[in-house]
């Protein structure tokens, strides 16, 4: 298989780049600055430009490019950045991949498409969109793959829930905290944290993209959901350090701001119906045994 993959340079694109050339496929990765190697080549989604050689005889296309949502302060002008890092993109490969004749495109989202208003809701792919700034660009990113949809191209919707991983993502920021013994609950605890490992959201990638039955939105998160506190208590337990201070909701207000309200004292209790229907063989069940995998000597 041919995959071409828009995003290739972070936590999730290193590693699935990584992992589809393990397995035999042929991978090309679209980059935004001059191509430097024989497997990329330059594109210009501000523009609508790419190359017409490097979808030639292309099976998928992955796109995974978005900044961090968490990576600065929100703003008014960073928030329109975070849109239009997701939204460009995906509307000049949407209509590239229906020209092209490639048949799947395999479209980043996020879990907090669900928003984090649903409390002990289970959310599944059939639950509807939540409210709040998150979720709309969610639900706009999504939207953007229809020029695709429409040109007869088979379109799946990951929404990554947190990744776990020690080379990049949260686990990054609180693992020294945890270490100094400064790990602790975030606001009230009650709020859900859905995760997935780096080793089930990169597998989970592959088998969408060699399974033809998968299609629209998939829940990349783990079977089992957890709150924050017993996130907390998992990952203290994983480390051997106590976890002893709560971090109030009104501080996480002020000193992140809007970010706090939505994505860290909020999140949906999201479960991965679709890939459990569709027989996915999930490595990690619970956060224990993420975590361990994480952190395993």
């Amino acid at each position: 298989m041919r995959v071409v993959i828009a995003g290739s340079s972070g936590l999730i694109g290193t590693a699935l780049v990584a992992a589809l050339r393990r397995d035999g496929h042929e991978v090309v990765r679209l980059v935004r600055r001059p191509a430097a190697a024989p497997d990329e080549f330059a594109w210009d989604p501000v523009r609508a430009q790419v190359p017409e050689r490097a979808l030639r005889g292309t099976d998928a296309v992955v796109n995974l490019c978005g900044a961090g949502v968490g990576r600065r302060r929100w703003n008014g002008s960073y928030k329109q950045e975070l849109r239009d890092s997701r939204l460009t993109p995906t509307d000049v490969l949407a209509a590239a991949v229906g020209d092209a004749g490639v048949s799947t495109l395999i479209n980043a989202s996020g879990v907090h498409y669900y928003g984090g208003d649903a409390g002990d809701r289970v959310v599944t792919e059939t639950s509807p969109a939540g409210t709040g700034f998150l979720s709309t660009m969610c639900r706009d990113w999504e939207a953007a793959t229809a020029p695709a949809a429409a040109a007869g191209v088979r379109v799946v919707l990951p929404r990554t829930a947190l990744v776990l991983s020690r080379r990049g993502g949260l686990l990054t920021m609180l693992e020294p905290l945890y270490s100094l013994g400064l790990g602790g609950r975030l606001g009230n605890g009650r709020q859900y944290m859905p995760w997935i490992s780096l080793a089930d959201e990169i597998g989970a990638l592959v088998f969408a993209l060699t399974h033809t039955e998968v299609r629209g939105p998939v829940n990349m998160a783990g079977p089992a959901p957890v709150t924050n506190a017993e996130f907390t208590r998992a990952l203290a337990r994983t480390l051997h350090r106590p976890a002893p201070l709560v971090v109030p909701a009104v501080a996480l207000r002020l000193l992140i701001g809007e970010f706090a309200q939505e994505a860290i004292l909020h999140g949906p209790r999201a479960i991965p119906a679709a890939l459990e229907e569709a027989g996915y063989p999930f490595q990690h069940h619970t956060i224990g045994q993420a975590l361990s995998a994480v952190f395993q000597p």
